[in-house]
């Protein structure tokens, strides 16, 4: 029969070609470099008419046209073809077929065994403007050719062609120029085999030997010790049996030589290869322990470069997983890269047109993965990669050196962004270059500003240039305690990729190092004392350096009940009193297993522990980000309806047991968003990732729970195996980001904003009327600001402004960051979001109704920008997709704000350094921190006795080294706080620069400080063992004014004995807040938020009882702020006060900013 070619039979002889992927009209395979489209065609859209069920996929042209009449031109010059996964024909490794005239085929049977074609998707290269209107005249077709030989081997299936070509040629002709028929390939002749049997004797398929005497018995057991039951068992791909209910099998006829490999596959789990044993019995017993699929995570992504033109770049891809992925694929600006394969891309002659983002994507048994994206810059030979312009940088100046030039205490000194730049490079290809070069300072000059009385030096950034980075460590560190009472968790362990690095201290002090290039921390505490659940973290941290610190809340676990193993069980999780139960899980009878995979009988201790979100106050102990990864390797954001962690025991001897197949019963009445009744699934978290990887779904069923009481339920099936958390929810695409800052002090200014501060923000559900309870919260993010603020992702909605509403709330080393006021009225100005857009927001302050409560957070509604709303585009909220608008939006588009409740003191650097930023670091012997890595804190506390709270400065300049002798360091000034029990006390704890050595590391230097109480004040005592260490340790320091002391620094770490608090860290805000606790403590290893001004005091000073007339340091600022209109943002409740209390008021010593090292706060 001959027939137009329909492409569901047969081979074709013209194009069998394997692994190709463009194919010209004269069949031959498409070559870029030789195959120029002109202007005068263009490119289809795609097409996929068919899938790779029952013989194949085929994509007929004839079918196209059927479905898309005039989209494709009748004589296609080209044709492409690439998988729905968009992987080319060519990388497939699949033999497939095209002709642009008749379309593309591809059979199943030739693909090899256990495997199917994929499905493709093709485009047609059409001229531009075609029409497949013919009207009345149509070219001639020629006569037809012989029929082709038929292509297909022995016991296959083929297919004949026959062609015929159009002889007009100005006219097309309609209809096929190819015809097919189906034919059969000769009879195969028998091989030989030459398979040799040490041992029985060679099977009818020649492929493995028998042994009929032989029998193979085996155990299949899953992840936890469950039996597997459906195992599928295979010897060389081929299937011999599949695992019964208590996951055994049996197989005959295998002999036991040692050279019959079993492969036990089962879903969710790694597939295992087994080798059957030598032996001479007449049975073989195998038992078989798989273990979970490893979902594919992302180890190491891809590092961002700066290179010049012609230099070559290579991008890394390590995806780990089990399996390993067997596909990578490699993206530029999201196109697919074509023939780039590998988990390694290099580029070689680089061009302009080839910067920018590069992604990668994995794939493989086990999923698809994505990693992050990384920014590839390609500069000219001759152009500089850094600006040699140095960016603003403003400093505030003492308070007695107001610039009148500036009309401000403010003076610009520059800085060099310490972006990365293109340094001198090996010939080497590395993923990671060898040496990492940044943007600095190349030269510095120094400047004279005039003050009240005296000079004040300070170098001043002139030009940046390109040198190696500074080396930096980074650190986590915190508390790990109770979130319903702040208990500690004493002497936990923290595991990171399921090895232990850590422990928790007495008071659930913790510190971590983060290894270089980790971009993901995921951190699990686990509890020796079995009073908390495990608790998996992911934290944030600040990638350029330094220490951040985070408090993990921990979920206190669930007091044991005793239930029987063999009978039906229901245990009901719900946290809020006066409601009902969110969650049933019924555990059916027989159910319990030992880790071995024996049926376990007996009662049963079961501890389950549920995070009820509808408690609000739980949001800050949700473990992990809750996110996973999707099909497409995107990792994606959850919506949790609550988490429960399970762990049962045996109840003689308190033994961990798992449990088979159990129901878990979601009350769909606490579910009250339609969208995600269908969507809601079971998930489990991996507390190696930190990723909540799918357990399943829920089906909506109803059931008779009381009499006359139907309710309906979403129902879903689970195993409990392994210690895993778990957790009911449901994939939300209707996602912002929210733009927040954090500033140092209520002078918004970009010089003031604070790097490393832990922005939180809490999801909560949708109003009433809208979906849901509006307590109840459904995620909870933090991210850590950078130079440029935070992006913290939220859910948003665009129709409905209120539908959402977000909480957000800062922290820095344990202290709560306050929020912008918004009562007795909203002020734009402070805020950072204009009007209309604020009201629309609903920004709120925690104190909004009641000034009783903290100022430390804000509340909003998560309004999605209108996509016609052009004030809504500039900030504070942005779309999903404007993630990198809103991380390099500029200072002045629209954002909200914390502030650190500032302390009375001032620092003040001659060489400017924001200790916020380790990169900052600059190497100049004058630099207050010699070494970038090894931050050096040192205080002297100092008593008053004056009824006045006073201002008390620390003048350092270099003392003996001849670089630095006579040359200012810096200044300290701090205000003195007064005794709670004695009203005419005061004291103060005043760093100063140690001494040591300075960053060339060759020569000491004692640093010569004066430490001078403001006001009429006179020396009175100095602490006995602090005199006699600095009579023996030449030289002396000349003290001939009382009204202040003069000494050169102690080298060594002294102590409380002598008024001398030292502490050495690896991030500057760690050493202050330690030393400063120690300080306040009078001790050389307590801390204290409240100062005991006769505890471990160095220097006594007595000051006259008139009132102090000149302001102070303080006052003095502010008061210049208001009149120097600067631009500089003032909050009147700040003043008001002020105000209240007076100059010179007495203030409770307990309000201090000082941090507590353990993260406490005193009432």
């Amino acid at each position: 029969m001959v027939r137009h070619l329909l492409l569901i039979l047969g081979l074709t002889a013209a194009a069998v070609i394997e692994a190709q992927g463009l194919w010209r009209t004269d069949n031959r395979e498409f070559n870029p470099s030789l195959f120029h489209v002109d202007d005068n065609y263009e490119w289809t859209s795609w097409f996929n008419v068919d899938h790779p069920g029952g013989r194949g996929d085929y994509e007929q042209l004839e079918a196209i046209r059927f479905y898309y009449k005039t989209r494709v031109c009748a004589v296609p010059r080209a044709l492409e073809a690439r998988t729905t996964d968009w992987i080319p024909a060519r990388e497939t490794g699949e033999k497939v077929h095209a002709d642009p005239t008749v379309g593309f085929w591809c059979f199943n049977e030739e693909q090899g065994p256990e495997r199917n074609c994929s499905n493709y998707a093709v485009r047609f290269l059409c001229p531009k403007g075609f029409s497949t209107d013919s009207g009345d005249v149509q070219g001639t077709w020629g006569p037809w050719s012989n029929w082709s030989e038929c292509p297909a081997l022995c016991g296959q299936v083929g297919m004949q062609l026959r062609y015929r070509k159009c002889q007009s040629s100005s006219v097309l002709c309609i209809g096929s120029k190819v015809e097919g028929k189906e034919c059969h390939g000769p009879e195969c002749p028998k091989k030989e085999c030459r398979l040799k049997c040490a041992m029985g004797r060679v099977n009818a398929d020649c492929d493995a030997c028998m042994c009929e005497d032989h029998m193979v018995l085996g155990t299949v057991r899953g992840a936890g010790g469950l039996a597997a039951e459906g195992a599928v068992i295979l010897r060389s791909s081929k299937l011999l049996t599949i695992t019964d209910h208590n996951g055994h099998f049996r197989i005959p006829g295998l002999c036991p030589d040692t050279n019959t490999t079993l492969t036990v596959r089962l879903q969710g789990h790694a597939p295992r290869n087994v080798v059957v044993p030598q032996s001479t019995d007449r049975t073989s017993v195998l038992s078989v322990q798989l273990h979970r699929t490893e979902k594919l995570h992302v180890s190491t992504n891809p590092e961002s470069k700066i290179r010049r033109e012609g230099q070559t770049a290579a991008f890394c891809c390590k995806v780990a997983g089990t399996p390993l992925p067997d596909t990578y694929q490699w993206f530029h600006n999201n196109s697919l890269l074509e023939k780039q394969s590998e988990s390694t891309l290099v580029l070689k002659k680089l061009q302009p047109e080839q910067a920018g983002e590069y992604y990668c994507r994995a794939s493989g048994p086990s999923g698809a993965i994505k990693t992050k994206p990384a920014t590839l810059r390609v500069i000219g030979n001759r152009e500089p990669s850094c600006n040699p312009m140095p960016e603003e940088n403003l400093i505030r100046l003492p308070y007695d050196c107001f610039q009148n030039s500036t009309n401000s205490f403010y003076y610009d000194v520059g800085k060099c962004p310490p972006r990365t730049c293109a340094g001198q490079l090996d010939s080497g290809i590395r993923c990671k270059d060898k040496v990492s070069y940044c943007c600095g300072v190349a030269k510095m000059e120094e400047k004279q500003l005039q003050c009240q009385g005296y000079q004040l030096t300070t170098m001043m950034v002139t030009a940046c240039g390109c040198q190696k980075c500074v080396e930096t460590k980074t650190f986590v560190y915190g508390r790990a305690i109770a979130a319903d009472n702040g208990e500690p968790m004493r002497f936990g362990h923290i595991f990171m990729n399921g090895v232990r690095i850590s422990r928790t201290g007495y008071k659930g002090t913790f510190s971590v190092q983060v290894p270089p290039d980790m971009e993901r921390l995921v951190l699990t505490f686990v509890d020796n004392m079995q009073k908390f659940i495990n608790t998996t973290k992911v934290l944030p941290f600040n990638s350029k350096g330094g220490a951040v610190y985070h408090e993990i809340k921990l979920i206190r676990k669930k007091a044991p009940i005793t239930i029987s193993s063999t009978e039906t069980n229901t245990l009901e999780l719900g946290e809020v009193e006066g409601q009902d139960a969110m969650v049933q899980i019924q555990i059916p009878p027989h159910s319990f297993y030992t880790e071995s995979g024996d049926v376990y009988t007996g009662n049963v201790n079961a501890s389950v522990t549920f995070l009820d979100p509808r408690d609000v106050s739980t949001a800050a102990a949700a473990q992990s980000d809750l996110n996973f990864v999707g099909e497409e390797g995107d990792t994606l954001p959850l919506r949790t309806y609550g988490m429960f962690s399970v762990d049962f025991r045996g109840g003689d001897n308190n033994e961990p047991l798992n449990a088979g197949e159990v129901k878990v019963f979601l009350d769909s009445a606490q579910v009250k968003m339609p969208d995600h009744l269908n969507n809601m699934k079971l998930w489990s978290l991996n507390p190696q990732t930190g990723l909540w990887e799918e357990e399943g779904s829920l089906q909506m069923e109803k059931r008779r729970r009381k009499k006359r009481e139907e309710r309906t339920f979403l129902i879903g099936n689970m195993e409990i195996r392994e210690r895993r958390l778990f957790n009911l929810d449901v994939p939300e695409n209707r996602r912002c980001y929210v733009k927040v800052r954090a500033f140092r002090s209520e002078r918004f200014m970009p010089s003031e904003q604070v790097e490393g501060v832990v922005i939180s923000l809490i999801n909560m559900e949708p109003t009433a009327g809208f979906s849901t309870n509006p307590r109840a919260w459904g995620r909870f993010d933090s991210v850590i600001t950078g130079p440029n603020g935070a992006c913290l992702p939220a859910f948003c909605d665009e129709q409905k402004a209120d539908a959402y509403t977000a909480f957000v709330m800062a922290n820095l080393g344990g202290e709560e960051l306050e929020a912008v006021p918004s009562s007795p009225k909203l002020n734009p100005n402070l805020i950072g979001v204009p009007q209309p857009l604020l009201g629309k927001l609903n920004y709120r302050r925690t104190d909004h109704d009641d000034n009783r409560l903290k100022k430390t957070a804000f509340s909003i509604n998560a309004a999605k920008p209108g996509s016609n709303a052009a004030d809504e585009g500039n900030g504070p909220v942005y779309a999903f997709e404007g993630l990198k608008d809103c991380e390099e939006a500029p200072f002045s588009a629209a954002h909200f704000r914390f502030t650190r409740v500032e302390g009375d003191r001032y620092d003040y650097n001659t060489v400017p350094f924001n200790e916020d930023d380790p990169m900052s670091w600059t190497e100049d012997y004058l630099s207050w921190w010699p070494k970038p890595m090894e931050y050096r804190a040192c205080y002297i506390k100092v008593k008053l006795n004056s009824p006045h709270e006073l201002n008390v400065r620390s003048r350092n300049m270099g003392g003996t080294h001849p670089k630095t002798v006579g040359q200012l360091y810096g200044l300290r000034d701090t205000r003195s706080i007064r005794d709670m029990d004695q009203a005419t006390v005061s004291a103060v704890c005043v760093e100063f620069k140690c001494s040591g050595m300075l960053y060339d590391q060759e020569r000491v230097d004692r640093t010569l400080v004066k430490i001078i109480p403001q006001g009429s004040c006179k020396r009175e005592q100095v602490n006995m063992m602090l005199q006699e260490y600095l009579v023996n340790h030449l030289p002396l320091a000349v003290n001939n004014d009382t009204n202040e002391f003069t000494m050169l620094a102690p080298l060594d770490p002294l102590g409380h004995n002598y008024g001398i608090y030292t502490v050495t860290d690896q991030d500057p805000h760690t050493a202050k807040e330690i030393a400063l606790g120690r300080c306040f403590d009078g001790t050389s290893d307590g801390t204290s938020r409240v100062m005991k001004s006769n505890e471990g005091v160095a220097l006594t000073f007595t000051c006259g009882d008139r009132e102090v007339t000149r302001q102070s340091v303080f006052q003095t600022v502010q008061a210049a702020q208001a009149q120097a209109g600067s631009g500089v943002g003032r909050v009147e409740g700040r003043q008001g006060r002020r105000k209240q209390r007076g100059s010179n008021a007495p203030r409770n010593s307990r309000r201090r900013s000082t941090r507590d090292p353990n993260g406490r706060r005193n009432s």
